[in-house]
């Protein structure tokens, strides 16, 4: 019986690409083992080592549809990390195209996260749907979206044409989540995407998730401002949509510290910057300093901003902010000559005071 520093010293070799020395520890040891729920296939796999997969199967008999504990298949391990060959051999050697893992994830799906149009063609043409949801209603496209390769996207639609009539379980499409993915490295690349789902499919101009956010309010939220201007010139968004609490997109680029996107709404759009949510009647003052937003509510402050603003509860930005424990933010409140009632600032006072006597109580003053 191997011991289980058999069982790793077995998975290393593997992970190395090592074949002709785990041949030998298999032949002396007489049996292939797993570690935490993998096979050696599904470590091979992973690895991108096909002849490593080839001998397994085809020397020591293993099962190419084994899974792991989440059910992951060896066809999900080459898939995910774009091992075409691994895939290819699997496929060839009869592997389930469609098969699931935890949470309804298959092996296309898998692919769609790392960009390898090749693999995705590979499972197509043999036979892999990119209609399957997973539990979170996502299919491919929607995986593919979120990742933004224009070039898989356009392949999925002429293989799919309908791939793009989807939304998640929260009612999310592809827009969304292609207005929201992208990051510094990746945003040309998403914007290309974005011009894709734009010319290619039929998407309802500021169609709404279930909290109400459209993918405008979605690109802004995240600071993508050139999608943002893409989906008013192209889409004719509407940049003074509501979500469900009323709250607009200059409202929600508040509440992530947008303040480059904040600008170009006010700036450039023209929104006036103390338009109030619809069912809260917060402005964005009020959302930056509820977050914590210091550099927020300067940007804010240096667009005009009524400092004193009230919500319909009579609360201004720094009721909020000490309600936030966001002390930073009410002392600039404070200093930028906010004129607001003795009890807020005697109980900010108090609350500061507080604060230095506990750091002071840790030695930190």
């Amino acid at each position: 019986m191997a011991t289980p520093g058999d069982s790793r010293r077995l998975f290393k070799l593997v992970q190395e690409g090592r074949l002709r020395a785990l041949q030998e520890e298999l032949q002396a040891a007489g049996v292939c083992q797993e570690l935490a729920g993998d096979t050696l296939l599904h470590c091979a796999a992973r690895h991108g080592h096909r002849d490593i997969l080839a001998y397994l199967v085809e020397s020591w008999g293993m099962d190419i549809e084994a899974g792991n504990r989440d059910y992951k298949r060896p066809l999900h391990e080459a898939a995910s990390m774009g091992h075409r060959d691994c895939v290819c051999y699997l496929l060839d050697r009869g592997a389930s195209v469609d098969c699931l893992k935890k949470a309804d994830w298959t092996p296309l799906m898998m692919a769609c996260t790392r960009k390898n149009l090749e693999v995705i063609q590979d499972l197509v043409e043999h036979g892999a749907n990119p209609l399957l949801k997973n539990k979170d209603g996502w299919n491919s496209f929607h995986i593919a979206s979120r990742e933004g390769d224009p070039l898989i996207l356009q392949y999925l639609l002429t293989v799919c044409p309908d791939a793009w009539k989807t939304e998640s379980k929260i009612r999310r499409t592809p827009l969304h989540t292609a207005g929201t993915a992208c990051s510094s490295v990746t945003m040309h690349g998403c914007l290309e995407a974005v011009k894709v789902l734009l010319t290619r499919c039929q998407y309802e101009p500021d169609c709404k998730d279930n909290c109400g956010i459209t993918p405008f309010m979605d690109a802004v939220q995240c600071g993508h401002i050139d999608i943002a201007k893409l989906l008013l010139k192209t889409h004719k968004a509407c940049f003074s949509a509501e979500d469900s609490l009323g709250a607009q997109a200059l409202h929600r680029a508040a509440i992530t510290g947008q303040d480059e996107a904040i600008r170009f709404l006010v700036s450039d759009l023209g929104i006036n910057v103390d338009v109030r949510a619809a069912t809260t009647h917060l402005t964005a003052l009020h959302y930056a300093a509820k977050e914590g937003h210091t550099s927020t509510i300067q940007t804010l402050l240096s667009l005009g901003a009524d400092i004193n603003a009230k919500d319909e509860r009579n609360r201004s930005a720094l009721h909020l902010a000490y309600a936030g424990q966001h002390l930073a933010c009410a002392e600039f409140l404070l200093q930028s000559g906010l004129k607001d009632s003795e009890d807020v600032t005697g109980t900010l006072a108090q609350q500061l005071t507080k604060k230095a006597d506990v750091l002071q109580g840790f030695n930190l003053t």
